[in-house]
């Protein structure tokens, strides 16, 4: 399971013109699903963003966790963090996992956000989304349940 994670002010979805998802202060995050992921990937990944201390404390110092400010998470799934340029100019999605696998531990990792207390917004599996983001910093943070990167 990969991830995407900015610090925001503010974040919405949109679908169709219409606002499904919105946050003010937290992280907007952009979820990958690979073949592979299981519920241990749910866990890792949703204790580790809900915990990353990637907020200043009073010295200004990246000290403070979501939890920690009550901030809203907005969870948007994105297969192509799942994208192998390596080889040609046209990405190779064959480490993603298939649509209904995905869609199944998309919505188990958004339950296991939530059991931590935390307000969580989501975009829509599989659509075509607008994604407006006022990142904070900016601080961006690239997360891998598997620790590939």
């Amino acid at each position: 399971m990969r991830a995407v994670v900015q610090r925001v002010s503010f974040s919405k979805v949109t679908v169709d013109g219409e606002t499904i998802g919105k946050i003010d202060r937290g992280l907007t995050v952009f979820l990958g699903i690979g073949y592979e992921d299981d519920q241990r990937d749910i866990e890792y990944l949703a204790d580790k963003i809900i915990n990353l201390r990637i907020f200043e404390d009073d010295e200004g110092k990246m000290n403070v966790s979501l939890k920690d400010i009550n901030g809203q998470l907005l969870v948007v799934s994105q297969f192509t963090l799942y994208g192998d340029c390596r080889k040609g100019k046209r990405p190779s999605f064959d480490k993603a996992a298939k649509p209904s696998v995905a869609e199944d531990i998309y919505r188990k990792f958004i339950e296991e956000c939530k059991s931590y207390g935390v307000l969580v917004s989501t975009g829509k599996f599989q659509a075509m989304m607008s994604v407006e983001i006022h990142n904070e910093g900016p601080v961006t943070i690239l997360l891998d349940s598997k620790k590939e990167f």
